[in-house]
């Protein structure tokens, strides 16, 4: 299966922080959520597919081609739709598809006027009167009218009221129906890719976790609760991090299989959500 993006060995650091030496894949026609607390550095590794940040070391490859000699035509197929406006407030819609249009071989008018009517968003009135959910929409139809491949979106719901979040989802979903698109979701609300995602990409203080499957994050993680009597040094090995109380242990593994194995029906054993699992992981360091 073709990779739309591969970032292998990238490492980019930065004045106490660092992006170390992530390997990440994006499938194409699939939806990637990108996930990871504030700071993981998530923007980070957006900018270094973008471009707009050059790597320490390692490589980055889009369409299976590199920005040193293909940018323009890498930059063609791509569409961005970022946590907040890129383009200049005082500008409308008319005038930002006078300024955009030109610079996109497939640019397509009429793509753009639908867009602009199936969103409801004004033409004539300039970008800094627009909320934040009319200017996440003026840039996904921007993205759309010049028949992007790949849709990299960098928090786009962080701010949005939870009506505006549901209708931006099912918008997504219904463009991913045709198999054509590829879409690279960065985000901290984790609920948002529960109804949408194929795959989870989890990146942890700048450390690239897991990439896996939905159902195998299903699969392969859960909460587990029981009493204390049950761990030793041999049992705590089945789990990632474990929470203790006077009334019992919660922890997360990686390996239900091993945890069934090992404790049978003397556990209660839940499935784990995406923010359970960023929680937990979090706290790995200190599993004793």
């Amino acid at each position: 299966m073709e990779n739309v993006v591969e970032l292998r060995n990238v490492s980019k650091k930065w004045k106490g922080f660092a992006v170390k030496n992530v390997d990440l894949q994006v499938k194409q026609g699939f939806v990637t959520g990108f996930i990871g607390a504030n700071g993981a550095g998530k923007s980070t590794t957006i900018k270094m597919m973008m471009n707009l940040l050059k790597p320490d070391s390692g490589e980055v490859k889009l369409f299976g081609l590199d920005y040193r000699t293909h940018e323009k035509a890498i930059k063609e197929r791509i569409g961005f739709v970022y946590d907040g406006n890129v383009f200049f407030e005082g500008m409308n819609l008319k005038d930002i598809k006078r300024f955009i249009g030109p610079a996109y071989k497939s640019w397509d008018d009429a793509m753009f006027d639908r867009y602009v009517d199936q969103f409801e968003i004004p033409l004539n009135k300039p970008l800094k009167t627009f909320s934040k959910g009319m200017q996440m929409k003026a840039s996904l139809a921007i993205a759309l009218s010049h028949h992007a491949e790949l849709i990299i979106m960098d928090e786009p719901t962080a701010g949005l009221d939870p009506i505006f979040r549901r209708e931006l989802l099912d918008l997504l979903q219904e463009l991913m129906l045709d198999g054509s698109r590829t879409i690279f979701f960065s985000t901290h609300i984790t609920t948002d890719l529960d109804r949408m995602a194929d795959y989870i990409s989890f990146l942890q203080n700048g450390e690239l976790i897991f990439t896996q499957s939905i159902h195998d994050v299903a699969d392969n993680y859960a909460l587990v609760k029981g009493g204390n009597d049950l761990l030793d040094k041999d049992t705590e090995q089945a789990f990632v991090h474990i929470n203790r109380a006077s009334t019992g242990f919660e922890a997360l593994t990686d390996n239900v299989k091993a945890v069934h194995d090992i404790f049978g029906n003397s556990v209660i054993t839940e499935r784990a959500s995406l923010e359970d699992i960023m929680y937990y992981m979090k706290g790995r360091k200190s599993l004793c």
